[in-house]
């Protein structure tokens, strides 16, 4: 088995902030566009580097998006930056009408997801965006687990035809996947073999897996950890080849457990090889003020959570 070690922890919206500014010295069609929150959003390197490419709409995220509809048009690759909850429910006409029902090459990238945005509150905490995007016909949705790899998937959207969603967030996590890392968008990374259960998740929760794993290891069960950074398109095949093998999931999200990416995952095991499977997700709730950590645990989305869904889906084989 594989031995992880963590030197350090950022979060996964400087992730996206290092991302963009490479992009930008890379590729002189990408500009970028903020509703208010160009600190938030670690976009004020590209700012202040490319002055001329970066538009300040306010706090007129509809308008943001549109304009980078518009914007596409003339050969441009807009990057949008809001919070995730502004980036999708507040302008959900927008991306269906202007983006997607287009297919205009808008790449809306969204921090502060899910239940780890902490004190903001349920007002800020979206744990719906995921299937609101991924429902969107011919739209990218992505989830990637730390700093690496959302610099990483920044920079690999840029060469995405098409819609892009890119979510990540703002507490600091581990740090382990490989700064040189390459990003292939929709082809799932295999992060430790096993036999006895895949273990699927995404964002946060792929480090809460991997604790996960090495906590079953050591009451014998050997657990096999995938990394779906990419929601939409699925990676169908590396889905099913681990569940032929192990016969049983837990997937493992920052998210509702309605329209996630257990939700995804389960409509492809039945119709392909139905399975028992175990979710661990927010469930049908929304969140409250409180710290990252206050909420993980409250909201069931800790290892120890991960390790009993294991638990009770190997009993079900």
């Amino acid at each position: 088995m594989e031995t992880f070690t963590v030197k350090e922890k950022k979060d996964t919206r400087s992730g996206f902030g290092a991302g963009l500014l490479e992009l930008g010295k890379k590729n002189n069609q990408v500009v970028a566009l903020c509703a208010d929150l160009t600190g938030s959003l670690k976009m004020d390197a590209f700012q202040k580097e490319f002055p001329d490419r970066f538009f300040q709409v306010g706090i007129a995220e509809a308008n943001m998006m549109g304009i980078a509809a518009g914007l596409t048009i003339g050969g441009k690759i807009p990057f949008t930056g809001t919070f995730a909850n502004f980036s999708t429910g507040r302008v959900y006409d927008q991306i269906r009408q202007s983006i997607a029902y287009s297919g205009k090459n808008v790449k809306i990238c969204a921090s502060h997801a899910g239940l780890t945005l902490g004190e903001d509150g349920a007002t800020h905490q979206i744990l719906e965006d995921i299937g609101l995007m991924k429902m969107l016909p011919g739209l990218c949705v992505i989830n990637p687990c730390d700093f690496n790899q959302t610099k990483a998937a920044t920079i690999a959207i840029a060469d995405w035809i098409g819609p892009v969603y890119l979510r990540f967030g703002r507490p600091s996590v581990p740090v382990f996947t490989s700064a040189d890392q390459k990003f292939e968008i929709g082809k799932a990374w295999k992060i430790q073999e096993g036999s006895d259960v895949s273990i699927f998740a995404t964002g946060h929760l792929v480090w809460k897996s991997i604790e996960a794993m090495m906590i079953l290891k050591e009451k014998g069960i050997s657990a096999e950890v995938i990394n779906i950074h990419t929601i939409k398109p699925l990676d169908e095949t590396a889905i099913l080849d681990s569940v032929r093998k192990t016969r049983c999931v837990v997937s493992a999200e920052e998210h509702q457990m309605n329209g996630g990416l257990g939700d995804s995952i389960a409509q492809l095991l039945s119709r392909n090889f139905p399975a028992p499977q175990e979710f661990v997700a927010v469930n049908d709730s929304f969140g409250e003020s409180g710290t990252p950590d206050q909420l993980m645990k409250k909201y069931g989305l800790e290892k120890e959570n991960i390790v009993d869904a294991v638990l009770k889906v190997i009993a079900r084989k």
